[in-house]
């Protein structure tokens, strides 16, 4: 019984920042890695940005320079500071990870939240 909580979505200006939070709960043996997809309207499912255990990151080419990935290992969290936010941004976020779980270590699984809804008006 794995959950991915996400939270810190909502609507800002174009300019503007969000911090989105994701917090992963229950009988998790290991969080390999973690990351941020987004659905824009009209589209399908894009990476925005994953972090390895070690920090190791890779980013869109449409956020670098603008969003953030960090993780928290001891919270079991990881984050997307988003900075100069533009229209083209709006989308629902879903926080990613690939895990393994205490009753099936062998395996890694990918789990994911149910979705926060990031809006940029212009």
């Amino acid at each position: 019984q794995v959950q991915l909580v996400e939270s810190g979505g909502g609507l800002v200006q174009l300019g503007g920042s969000l911090r989105l939070s994701c917090a992963a709960s229950g009988s998790i043996f290991r969080i390999d890695t973690m990351g941020w997809y987004r659905q824009c309207p009209g589209k399908q499912r894009e990476l925005v940005a994953t972090i390895s255990p070690t920090g190791s990151t890779n980013y869109a080419d449409s956020v670098k320079g603008r969003f953030t990935i960090s993780r928290d290992n001891g919270k079991k969290t990881v984050y997307l500071q988003m900075n100069t936010l533009k229209p083209e941004d709006t989308a629902v976020y879903y926080c990613n990870a690939e895990l393994r779980t205490y009753a099936v270590t062998w395996r890694l699984d990918p789990y994911w939240g149910q979705g926060t809804q990031v809006t940029v008006s212009s």
